[in-house]
């Protein structure tokens, strides 16, 4: 069972792996100098807890403790620092209406032959900043049967405190790691067997129902950055490109919904 310490200081050190959930920037540099992420809300803690990912304490208020009982027991000899919703609201800087957070050690990378492995579908990720968009992909990515997710090195942190509340954990069941070479990437991938799939709201794809049939047993579903979409590089090296029609006027959908129906089209073509 984890030792329960209640704080009433904002500014006790014991608390320096929350401080500032919302500075990006600060976040980012705390949480690669220790090797932590931040696990949100009970689900999620849960569900992390449940993929085998060590907890390296837990942050709560009073009436939280009851429905993370049997975490909190399985975790270990692990501290549970239980505030007022005041005091976790100073240490984080925002109101915590989930009520519970988890300090969790980060795994290291896994290595792209190993996402590769065994795998019929990946979806790859090039420079999207956006941590909502990222974790919606990973959501739909998972429960669309989704073998795996590749991301650019500019991507955003999949296991940032926003993106695995919107993957509602999905990030921690789904393998997933950056491409370092990326200017090679999709050559890359095509030799290791995958057609490459690029999409892209251009005139030039392929409607993605006329294509879903021919794309063959193992796809890369490539998926290009919010506006500018791939870079002329990827695009070019796709072994296809497919466009989701579009009527009303509407020139292209956001990047996590259009990525959610290729999925869909993906995961049917038998």
């Amino acid at each position: 069972m984890v030792a329960l310490i209640r704080i009433d200081d904002a500014g006790d050190d014991r608390l320096a792996d929350y401080v500032s959930l919302r500075d990006v920037q600060l976040r980012r540099y705390l949480e690669t100098e220790r090797g932590l992420f931040l696990a949100e809300g009970e689900k999620v803690v849960r569900r992390a807890m449940a993929a085998g990912y060590p907890v390296r304490s837990f942050l709560m208020t009073e009436r939280w403790l009851p429905g993370l009982d049997e975490e909190l027991t399985a975790a270990g000899d692990v501290p549970c620092f239980v505030v007022t919703e005041a005091v976790a609201e100073a240490v984080t800087g925002f109101h915590v209406h989930r009520g519970a957070l988890a300090s969790v050690e980060r795994p290291p990378l896994a290595t792209v032959d190993d996402v590769l492995a065994g795998a019929r579908s990946i979806v790859v990720l090039e420079d999207l900043v956006d941590h909502t968009n990222v974790g919606a992909i990973f959501r739909c990515a998972a429960a669309l049967g989704v073998d795996g997710v590749l991301l650019s090195p500019r991507c955003a942190d999949p296991l940032y405190r926003r993106s695995i509340k919107v993957a509602m954990g999905a990030v921690f069941s789904l393998p997933w790691t950056r491409i370092e070479d990326w200017y090679d990437a999709l050559p890359r991938l095509s030799a290791a067997g995958f057609t490459t799939v690029a999409l892209t709201p251009t005139a030039d794809g392929v409607d993605i129902a006329t294509a879903a049939g021919a794309l063959g047993d193992r796809v890369c579903l490539v998926v290009g950055s919010e506006g500018p979409g791939l870079s002329p590089r990827w695009l070019a090296g796709a072994d296809v490109r497919i466009r989701i029609p579009m009527t009303g006027g509407v020139d292209s959908l956001n990047v996590a919904a259009a990525a959610a129906i290729a999925c869909y089209v993906i995961s049917t073509r038998g």
